[in-house]
């Protein structure tokens, strides 16, 4: 899920297009907020959600032991780009929010590769868990945020992020085959809004530094 950071400081420097924030130089927290922040990595996490999701569409007769470990890689890579994502947030409590998102994503993917062998119930329990607790942070942190520039893209990602939880969680699990095609299709779903917010992300990015030298808000 997409999250959202808190605004900038107005620092009188010039603009920094990627997000990054001043640092003493080869410091690794701020080569992390430098990334994290980047739009690039925001189109990152999105596209890591969206191919999972294309294939589990394309290949619905997987057996469960290959739908649970590219469930579980597509969770631990996604708590990857969250925990970098982590470093860019200039507020204590959206950073305490991202890094739960983060932890709560690597644990789902530990969890998904520690038995892959379990049932597509035990597996749509974890993501659709996972999809709305994530959804809700976010939300969270997205209203919490200062001058965030583009709000409704984050809420859109969360409200997709939640509702694809709460169908998940509350759907019936008889059907392996239709569960395995709607948690690609949700996973589409977002990776497609998590482009949205990338693209407008990037546009937010290169106003700011047409505008002068105030950041906008990270939405990540």
């Amino acid at each position: 899920m997409t999250e959202s950071r808190g605004s900038a400081p107005h620092t009188g420097s010039e603009p920094r297009p990627e997000g990054s924030v001043s640092a003493p130089p080869g410091d690794p927290a701020a080569v992390l907020a430098g990334v994290g922040a980047s739009w690039t990595w925001l189109l990152g996490s999105a596209f890591a959600t969206l191919i999972p999701g294309i294939l589990v569409l394309v290949w619905p007769e997987e057996t469960l032991h290959i739908l649970a470990v590219l469930l579980g890689l597509y969770l631990l890579v996604i708590g990857l780009f969250r925990f970098v994502s982590v470093f860019g947030h200039r507020e204590q409590g959206n950073r305490f929010a991202a890094l739960l998102i983060s932890v709560l994503y690597v644990l789902a993917g530990v969890l998904c590769l520690r038995n892959p062998l379990q049932t597509i119930a035990a597996l749509s329990l974890i993501v659709g868990i996972v999809w709305l607790v994530s959804g809700v942070l976010t939300a969270y942190t997205a209203i919490a945020s200062k001058d965030l520039p583009h709000r409704g893209f984050v809420l859109c990602a969360a409200a997709i992020g939640i509702i694809a939880g709460i169908v998940v969680l509350a759907l019936p699990t008889e059907s392996a085959r239709a569960l395995t095609r709607l948690l690609g299709l949700w996973m589409v779903l977002i990776g497609l809004v998590e482009l949205a917010v990338a693209f407008a992300w990037r546009a937010a990015l290169r106003r700011a530094v047409s505008a002068g030298p105030r950041d906008p808000a990270s939405p990540y």
